[in-house]
Formats: structure tokens, sequence, C-alpha cells
């Protein structure tokens, strides 16, 4: 599970949250948080699969993408759930986390999620144009066959269906997997700075 973070989103303190969206970003982050609340209310007691559409969905159409250069003028940074709420922008790292994020407060476990790490060809199959991407993998059985939620597109496919995109390395807060193989242990992720920035930034604003 996340580091920190109860799976009961009734554990969180929505009015600090929309306060603090409020105070950073405004009336309209604070309307973007009580939708948040919303869904994690509407969604609770929903199968997993309803739940991968409701949060997918959500988040495609409400958050547009944007570079991190242009929205907070650095190369790479990974936002929290609540940044990229309050500013309705991210790039692909940030849709993938708020996904992640918010299908664990729905009490979808840790074991069943990855952030992975792609390879995506742009332009059809017989594109060369390949950039560097992040999806949100949900492993319905262990070892089986992922489904992926990608900003990309709005449908949910199973792995095998996304022949455009080349893993590379996926991982959580329990361990690091590198070309599916298996996993190494979750100090590991100790390596992976921006995503404890990430943890320990949601921690500060009570998302634990």
């Amino acid at each position: 599970m996340l580091v920190g973070m109860s799976l009961a989103f009734g554990g969180m303190d929505m009015d600090r949250l929309m306060l603090l969206a409020s105070q950073r970003y405004g009336n309209a982050g604070a309307v973007s948080v009580i939708a948040w609340r919303d869904l994690l209310t509407q969604a609770a007691g929903l199968p997993d699969a309803a739940k991968l559409r409701r949060v997918n969905d959500f988040f495609n159409r409400r958050i547009r993408f944007k570079e991190d250069t242009e929205i907070w003028g650095m190369a790479d940074y990974w936002a929290t759930p609540l940044e990229v709420l309050g500013r309705a922008q991210g790039d692909c790292e940030d849709f993938a986390i708020a996904k992640y994020v918010t299908l664990q407060l729905l009490g979808v476990p840790a074991e069943k999620l990855r952030l992975t790490y792609v390879k995506v060809r742009i332009g059809g199959p017989q594109s060369t144009v390949v950039q560097a991407h992040m999806v949100l993998s949900y492993y319905p059985a262990p070892g089986g066959e992922p489904l992926v939620l990608d900003n990309l597109i709005s449908d949910i496919r199973p792995a095998s269906r996304r022949t455009d995109l080349t893993t590379a390395f996926s991982f959580n807060t329990e361990g690091l997997w590198v070309g599916g193989a298996t996993p190494r242990a979750a100090s590991g992720t100790q390596r992976l700075s921006k995503w404890q920035s990430v943890l320990a930034r949601m921690r500060e604003d009570g998302i634990d």
C-alpha cells in the first residue's frame, strides 16, 4: 500500500484539502478537489473494473495534458494529486500517479497496481517515432496480463492490445520490476527520488 496512506479515503481531511487547493489555486482548485471527493464517494463500493473506468475517465477528461516545462518551469517534475487537480494540468507521470493514488484510496491493493515506464510509438504501426511515456498497469491476478490505463486513449485495454507500448520498467511502493522480471527488493524504489518526493509531499498535504 502507499507508504503511510490509509485505504479508507474517509481518513483524509477533505476540508483541509479543499482549503489548501483554494489557497494555492483559487476557487477552481477547490472545485476540482470537491469533484475528486465525489468520485471517491460514488465509486467506493463498485467492483474493481468499474473503479478503473471511473478513475480513468475522471482524470482523462478533467486534466489537460501539458509538459512540465510549461506547468512547472522544469524538465521533469512529478506532481501530487492535489497539484494536478489544483492546476487541472499534468503530463503522463502526473496522470498515472493520480490514478494510482485514487485507486488505492478506493481500496485497490498496491500489488495490483504498477506505475509503468514504457516507450510509445507515435503515429501508427509503421512509425519510427518513439518517446518515453508512463501508464498505470492493473493486474487482475498475480503474474497475469495487465490492463493499461493511459492518458493517450480513453479505452482501458489489455497490454497485448497495446502493441504501440514497450515496457522498460514498472514500480509501486512494494518493489521495482525491470522488463517484467522478478521484482527487486522494495528498497529499490528508493532510487526513484521523484517518487519518494511525491509520497512525502502527499503526506504533508494530509493524503496519508
